[in-house]
């Protein structure tokens, strides 16, 4: 019989096993308890293992954002940008902290600290977290392999949507009553033109890696001990004790997903494995990889295929772009808060973005449905009426606008 844990040589080459087969071996060697074992290998090896996997990829975004930064363009293209930015209500600084965010969330946030203006530095916290930071791309990779058959347009998609949040939010907030107001003028100087040296782009990119690895050390692993602790231990019969694998719709987390999963059902992904892999979004995005490769990994197949089955393409973009553009990890809401410095202004972010992201979820679960024949009559007209809303905010008048335009007439009049 044909063994797949073990190729024949003949046809692969020499067979290297992978870690978490190495650490099997090691554990079984010492007899270790059952319990334990899962832990290591199911909790940690798995969980934290899914994550760093994709390191190598944001290291070249990494060193790619370094090289931009270090020969002296990034002020340049601020400059270029301004213009444009001013349309939907943000400053050309505000390019910055969004390109920045591409790497990661926090950087982003805290670069926001060179826009003298405060409204518009706010709008810029507000919207820089919509472009998928690097902490996303394994999310990101996972639903496009398991769910959308590794297509590249949902990974590119996924940052063209990101700038369509960021632009529709940034029309939107202007013409509130809390972002009112004269538009500040464009200074910055301008560094000349440089080569970088290689060690200082290799300098940035460790460091932007290492504490994206140090997270995973810390959090993440943390995030995925309790997971698997949830995951595998509950209540069967009115015992407690440690669950197998088909029995894990009695487990803690089962029971937490199921009592709130009904928020998230008009998006389309009202599971509780869903659910909570979104709530555990909120500690570190990368969290999301780990928890369903934990609550998706079970049974023969791989974890793609659970994924695969349990997500039709409307309800996985859905399920996308919920955790794409929802509030950002608790670091990065950290930084929101320090910029900020201020709690009205902090929870209204939070409360901004969460709002806007299940918003948009429910629009493309809704309208997806109609165009499939699943249609909810309710949740279409609820879709329907946001749309609207939408629409009415991003045309509607705005007096600061008119206000510049009549300044300008008179300068040229005088």
């Amino acid at each position: 019989k044909y063994n797949f844990a073990d190729p024949d040589p003949a046809d692969y080459g020499v067979w290297v096993p992978g870690i978490p087969v190495l650490i099997e071996s090691g554990l079984d060697a010492v007899n270790c308890a059952d319990w334990l074992k899962g832990l290591i290998l199911d909790g940690i090896v798995a969980g934290v293992g899914a994550v760093l996997g994709f390191v190598p990829q944001m290291l070249v975004l990494f060193i790619l954002l370094a090289i931009l930064e270090a020969c002296g363009y990034m002020a340049r293209i601020a400059f270029v940008m301004d213009r444009i930015f001013r349309k939907f209500g943000l400053s050309g600084k505000s390019f910055i902290p969004i390109l920045i965010g591409t790497g990661c969330g926090i950087p982003g946030i805290m670069a926001s600290r060179t826009i003298e203006n405060e409204r518009d530095r706010r709008m810029t916290v507000m919207t820089t977290t919509f472009i998928p930071c690097g902490a996303k791309t394994p999310f990101i990779a996972m639903i496009a392999g398991a769910i959308f058959g590794g297509s590249a347009w949902v990974a590119t998609g996924a940052y063209f949507i990101g700038i369509a949040a960021i632009i529709i939010s940034g029309i939107m907030l202007k013409k509130t009553k809390m972002f009112a107001g004269d538009p500040a003028p464009f200074v910055m100087e301008l560094p000349a033109y440089h080569i970088p040296t290689v060690g200082n782009v290799l300098r940035s990119m460790w460091e932007r890696g290492w504490s994206f690895i140090k997270k995973a050390g810390t959090i993440i692993t943390l995030s995925t001990i309790f997971v698997w602790f949830t995951s595998y231990f509950g209540w069967v019969d009115g015992s407690f004790g440690m669950l197998t694998e088909d029995q894990m719709e009695y487990s803690i987390l089962a029971h937490i997903g199921k009592a709130i999963c009904w928020i998230f059902a008009p998006l389309g992904w009202g599971n509780w494995q869903a659910t909570v892999a979104a709530v555990t979004g909120l500690v570190a995005k990368e969290n999301i990889v780990g928890t369903m490769g934990i609550l998706y990994g079970g049974g023969d197949g791989s974890v793609y295929s659970a994924i695969g089955a349990a997500f039709t393409g409307i309800t996985g973009m859905s399920f996308l772009i919920f955790n794409l553009l929802c509030a950002p990890c608790f670091a990065a809401m950290g930084a929101i808060k320090r910029e900020m410095n201020s709690r009205k202004w902090f929870w209204f972010a939070i409360g901004y973005e969460c709002g806007f992201a299940y918003v948009i979820a429910l629009i493309v679960n809704q309208l997806g449905n109609l165009f499939t024949g699943n249609v909810n009559v309710i949740g279409l007209i609820f879709a329907i009426a946001l749309i609207a809303l939408i629409i009415y905010m991003l045309v509607r008048p705005y007096k600061e606008s008119t206000k510049l335009e009549k300044d300008v007439k008179v300068g040229a009049n005088a």
